[in-house]
């Protein structure tokens, strides 16, 4: 199966949020060794525990260290930005990286409300305006400039589709993605021909039916056929035991972010045992519908990942793997690929 990474540079206990974007660029680098397809980096703000607020400039660095893993934000989060500047940063990052840039894009916050009005004294009304914002960046992305529609095309939605080119996979240029967990997002990347990535590591509840809905609404006037790419969090090891011990870690730190502290990182061993209790198990974390997590030796991930990619017809599973240590998050992701990749 292809595998591709969704990295949210999380934060470890005991380390600072400029090693967590440190060990990102580690993890590319490792990334690309193992064969992975793809490295998408995260955005969020004053979300405790997750450091990349820019993940354009992160890139930038980590396109200097790598050389062939595609390479791209998972996501942007639209509504805090203009699409022109959007679309000049990221056709900047293909010139620089050719046939290598991803844009993802979603109208998410990323972190809490104070956050989201420091960012936007409107946020909301630009997340209503979402279709119409995406619609310009796709524009802008095929190299259109403003003002070259009339202003009656400019206030309508669908005048903007007529115009709206979807990169196609040979191009140089950034290829724009949708990310998200709705019919709402699944229609959008499905009107302009896009690639679409459902993040079900976020939410199961609604996977089969935005991924119904993207492909049957797919319009192929813009995009040569659909590709659908599902984001699931797996915590691999050599081990049953060992992947439960890291998880365990996890499971602490998700705790944690509940009651504010996420902050402090994801914590070792002694100190989740201590949070979570002695006889707390994280092998079957999947009863929520949030944060499921695929946790076991690499034949149990395996079938559990072969078993989404069949289930909801996937083209490509982009892995969250997160640990404590980070020789355990390579090595879960080395795992994976041996076990999983084509």
């Amino acid at each position: 199966m292809k595998l591709s990474i969704l990295d949210q540079a999380p934060v470890v206990a005991g380390q600072s949020p400029g090693d967590a974007l440190r060990s990102s660029a580690l993890l590319a680098q490792a990334g690309e060794r193992f064969g992975y397809s793809r490295f998408w980096l995260a955005e969020h703000h004053g979300l405790g525990g997750l450091a990349c607020s820019t993940p354009e400039v992160m890139l930038g660095m980590i396109g200097a260290v790598t050389s062939r893993i595609r390479l791209g934000a998972g996501a942007i989060l639209l509504p805090y930005y203009k699409p022109y500047k959007v679309a000049e940063t990221f056709r900047l990052l293909a010139a620089l990286f050719p046939g290598r840039i991803d844009l993802g894009v979603a109208r998410s916050p990323g972190g809490p409300a104070e956050i989201s009005m420091a960012l936007s004294d409107n946020y909301l009304e630009r997340a209503l305006r979402m279709p119409d914002d995406f619609a310009a960046l796709v524009r802008y992305l095929n190299d259109e400039k403003p003002g070259t529609q009339a202003p009656e095309q400019e206030d309508s939605i669908q005048a903007k589709r007529g115009s709206a080119q979807a990169l196609d996979a040979s191009s140089t240029g950034p290829a724009p993605w949708v990310l998200g967990t709705s019919v709402k997002s699944a229609r959008l990347a499905a009107a302009f021909g896009t690639g679409y990535a459902y993040g079900y590591f976020m939410n199961r509840e609604n996977a089969a039916e935005a991924i119904a809905a993207y492909r049957d609404a797919f319009d192929r006037s813009r995009g040569e056929r659909p590709c659908v790419v599902l984001a699931v969090s797996a915590v691999c090891a050599d081990t049953q035991e060992r992947a439960e011990e890291i998880a365990r870690g996890v499971k602490a730190w998700r705790l944690l972010a509940g009651q504010g502290r996420g902050e402090a990182g994801i914590p070792g061993p002694d100190e989740a045992a201590r949070l979570l209790g002695p006889d707390d198990s994280a092998s079957t974390d999947e009863s929520g519908l949030e944060h499921a997590m695929i946790v076991g030796e690499p034949s149990r991930v395996r079938d559990r990942l072969s078993e989404l990619r069949e289930t909801f017809g996937a083209d490509e599973l982009m892995i969250v793997s997160y640990a404590h240590d980070f020789a355990d998050r390579l090595r879960s992701y080395e795992l994976i690929m041996q076990a999983c990749g084509d």
